[in-house]
């Protein structure tokens, strides 16, 4: 891959630092690599548990360089969850934390180092992998669903390529993680500094924590990444009025920030000759699609954008014929090389190839102006963030039937806010189900409503009638 091609100049250089005091050398990562190469035998399947440290770094890298394929999940998803997709996709492998071992399971250790052991299933399937296969990435936060986004070496190389250009990144820059390593983002972030050999600031500490703080200025962190929920804990806590001199770029995807946010967040970085990018991007086309220049934050308060560079965007009407005039709705489709292969719902369709030929058709509703600047207006699929993590609300509601049957569920709602409608029963009360759902998700409880309904409303071919239930 060409994330890995400047390597030998970078060896001396420092690759990562963790919070409690664990570093990295770029040439230390590629003996491990080596080692890994040679536990694992070929191109195969592993599942990462991921946290923001150096064990956990070290096994992603390791394998986009050496073409195993990983599959990036939370390191505290649900157990039961995690079964299923053992079940659905038989992994040959598993990378874990050691406090996670329990997870383990019909599993034989073959090493240990870094916090983390790798070890190998006592699995009969081998699933077959398409050659340009190197990534695979979950769709709904963490619902668990079997259905994944598959990333080819070359989507990888096209985005981490395109963001340095956009953001002008280079070696001396330090950004510090404020997201997790298996979100699209997050990694996207990873993948652009490793290109240029810069430094990893490697805490799992939220922003709300005077820890991370301490970390950023003492480490001189020069950027970090927010979801809109970032910058509302942001300003909640009195960033503003924070001293950081080192810090000189803030940037912010997963949803749309409120144009109240956006104004004052740029408005800072004005002041303090500080950049504010906010960006546009999906997991299927490997993190970013858009951007908008930090010159521009403050005269085009409430765009995601334009097209990043290597890529192209353009609206569609409900015939798929694109609108050519502005301040016209339509869907948004985006084209670049950085456009996923396709999804994969079980272990057969990992030897699919590239389904998608590039393009995509993102399945947000939006405007453009005359200027070519691009506005979110809605969304024509089924799905919410809550805090940045798409959740898919048809997957919910499986998740939920399946595990309390007899009862019939259905969800809505909005951004950072899910409402489950659920037909009123003696089976279960509404704080047991928003309790498991807390449990099997990580969705907290405070972002749920739950309604209790007689009924829920379905047409005759049995399909929920959501607009009868708001």
């Amino acid at each position: 891959m060409e994330l890995f091609q400047r390597e030998q100049e970078y060896e001396n250089r420092l690759l990562a630092e963790e919070e409690g005091g664990e570093t990295v050398t770029y040439g230390a990562f590629t003996l491990f690599s080596e080692q890994l190469k040679r536990l694992i035998g070929g191109k195969k399947l592993i599942v990462i548990l991921c946290q923001n440290t150096v064990g956990s770094l070290l096994g992603y890298l390791s394998c986009l360089k050496t073409g195993v394929v990983p599959l990036m999940l939370s390191k505290d998803i649900n157990a039961e969850l995690l079964s299923r997709l053992n079940q659905e996709y038989h992994p040959s492998f598993l990378y874990l934390p050691k406090d996670q071992m329990e997870k383990a399971k019909d599993c034989e250790t073959i090493w240990s180092g870094y916090g983390y052991c790798l070890c190998k299933r006592k699995d009969s399937l081998t699933p077959a992998l398409y050659h340009e296969l190197s990534l695979l990435l979950t769709t709904s936060g963490s619902t668990g669903s079997p259905k994944l986004v598959r990333q080819s070496g070359e989507n990888i190389d096209a985005n981490a390529s395109s963001i340095c250009s956009y953001l002008s990144i280079e070696e001396n820059e330090r950004p510090v993680t404020t997201l997790p390593m298996n979100y699209t983002y997050g990694l996207s972030i990873i993948n652009s500094h490793v290109k240029v050999g810069a430094t990893l600031l490697l805490t799992g500490r939220s922003v709300m924590e005077r820890s991370f703080w301490d970390f950023v200025k003492e480490k001189k962190a020069t950027s970090f990444a927010g979801v809109p929920y970032t910058y509302q804990l942001l300003k909640r806590i009195g960033f503003f009025s924070m001293d950081l001199p080192d810090l000189n770029i803030m940037t912010q995807a997963g949803g749309k920030l409120s144009s109240n946010l956006h104004m004052e967040f740029a408005s800072y970085a004005q002041e303090k000759r500080k950049r504010f990018v906010v960006m546009y991007g999906q997991t299927e086309a490997t993190a970013r699609m858009g951007y908008l220049p930090p010159e521009k934050a403050l005269e085009r308060c409430g765009s995601m954008g334009i097209a990043i560079p290597g890529g192209r965007f353009w609206l569609e009407d409900e015939t798929g014929t694109p609108i050519k005039e502005p301040d016209q709705e339509g869907e948004l489709v985006y084209q670049g090389k950085n456009v996923a292969l396709g999804y994969s719902q079980c272990m057969e369709d990992l030897k699919r190839g590239d389904e998608w030929k590039g393009i995509l058709h993102t399945g947000d509703m939006a405007k453009r102006d005359l200027d070519g600047y691009y506005f979110i207006t809605g969304r024509k699929k089924r799905f919410i963030k809550m805090y940045g993590n798409r959740v898919n609300l048809d997957e919910t509601e499986r998740l939920l039937k399946e595990h309390f049957e007899g009862i019939d569920f259905a969800c809505t709602g909005t951004d950072d806010h899910l409402v489950l409608y659920a037909e009123r029963t003696m089976l279960a009360s509404g704080e047991e189900i928003i309790s498991w759902l807390e449990q099997m998700t990580g969705i907290h409880p405070r972002a749920v409503q739950i309604r209790q309904v007689e009924k829920i409303p379905k047409n005759e071919s049995g399909k929920t009638l959501y607009k009868e239930l708001k």
